[in-house]
């Protein structure tokens, strides 16, 4: 099981959107971006953020661009970064418009004929993505050129034109003026996208498997990995494993017990400086919790599918290990400079992805990125606590996705 493709992803969400086999439709679109928005301001009371978003997307559209122009061959992530870009840059143009009162297919009506007019020869106007793009030949970019630089400097001046309109005031109260400014960005991101030869139905449909990623709204756990699999080869439903910091050989350490007997090595922080890392395996039974997944604990408990050689093999292998205690130290030194998160409601972004980028081809990477997060911030929360009472139970449940504390007696 790997990371829902887009029509798959589109059938699970049959709230916010109809036939995932059709393109999707830009009203529809715009429709999913309110669904989705976090910005706690309201409608026209929350555009400063929104343009802001839509710039920093250019921004880094160009900026890929760049590194992919000096670097050449070495930046392989081209590719998946401008479709990402510009599918986010499509998010914050789609919701700037509804908060301004405007219909994506209104915005697109336009995009072909001049400014003055609006009457568009009384031709209907697109209304999906592919309609936009229909004389288009196959797509076979994005391409990195000096026409594409072009094309996404103009965007980011059109960008920047209505920005500068929004901070003088000159939009307030002045409809046709925000609508003018976008459909000259809308313009400007078609002719970007068509000479970057880069499908716009492509862009916005990563875009929705990336929001809902994030975002759900009807969220699903998934099966666990193991279910089919012998008992004995499971990892336990539910589980308590007791931390215990103690002095040893001048150090200290923390012990873990299960059920009265010692799991793993006595853990000490590895560094000259203290940090309380000697507790990180508190994120190994988050990961566990939330995500049903932890090689590293299958190895402690001595729980590999052995039934199943690939699987033994490769995902309960050391390689998969590996890269589980790669992750929980590369996000426990995140932790360590934001004071490890004591009141986040969420994580960067840029975390989560590159996460993923490491789960690539291996089981997990079927989980989504609000899974991941969830595992995160628990896992630090449970850490948080231990630091504090300086040991305690921790509580696992599978089937209810759960990690629980207790302080010790």
């Amino acid at each position: 099981m790997r990371e829902l493709d887009g029509a798959a992803l589109l059938r699970s969400q049959p709230s916010l959107f109809g036939d995932a086999e059709q393109p999707i439709g830009l009203d529809e679109y715009q429709q999913f971006t309110i669904r989705t928005d976090r910005n706690p301001q309201p409608g026209i009371e929350g555009l400063d953020f929104v343009l802001l978003g839509l710039f920093g997307e250019v921004g880094s559209l160009l900026s890929a661009l760049k590194k992919k122009q000096r670097d050449r061959d070495a930046f392989s992530a081209y590719h998946d970064a401008v479709i990402e870009e510009l599918g986010d840059t499509l998010w914050y143009l789609a919701n700037a418009a509804l908060r301004s009162g405007l219909s994506l297919a209104s915005i697109a009506h336009h995009t072909p004929a001049t400014l003055g007019d609006w009457d568009y020869h009384g031709r209907p106007g697109p209304q999906t993505f592919a309609d936009l793009q229909r004389q288009s030949p196959v797509f076979g970019g994005p391409v990195a050129n000096d026409a594409l630089e072009h094309r996404l400097i103009a965007l980011a001046g059109k960008v920047g034109v209505l920005l500068e309109d929004w901070s003088n005031g000159r939009i307030s109260g002045n409809r046709d003026l925000l609508s003018g400014d976008l459909v000259e960005i809308f313009r400007a991101v078609l002719a970007a996208a068509d000479d970057a030869e880069v499908s716009l139905e492509d862009a916005a449909r990563r875009n929705i498997v990336k929001t809902l990623g994030r975002w759900p709204e009807t969220p699903d756990w998934g099966p666990l990995f193991d279910d089919g699999f012998p008992p004995e080869e499971q990892l336990p439903r539910r589980m308590t494993i007791m931390f215990s910091e103690r002095i040893v050989g001048g150090r200290p350490c923390v012990v873990q017990q299960l059920n009265g007997v010692n799991i793993g090595s006595h853990l000490t922080d590895n560094k000259l400086e203290p940090d309380d890392y000697r507790f990180h395996d508190v994120f190994h039974l988050a990961f566990a919790a939330v995500l049903g997944w932890s090689p590293t604990l299958r190895a402690l408990l001595k729980l590999k599918r052995k039934s199943h050689p690939a699987i033994d093999e490769n995902e309960d292998g050391a390689r998969a290990g590996i890269i589980e205690e790669g992750i929980s130290t590369w996000i426990f030194n995140h932790g360590v400079r934001n004071r490890f998160y004591p009141s986040a409601k969420g994580v960067d972004y840029d975390i989560l992805k590159a996460v993923h980028e490491l789960v690539r081809g291996y089981e997990v990477e079927a989980r989504p990125m609000w899974q991941w997060e969830r595992a995160i911030l628990e896992g630090f929360r449970i850490f948080r606590q231990l630091r504090q009472y300086r040991g305690g139970a921790v509580s696992i449940d599978l089937e209810q996705r759960s990690i629980q504390f207790e302080p010790p007696r």
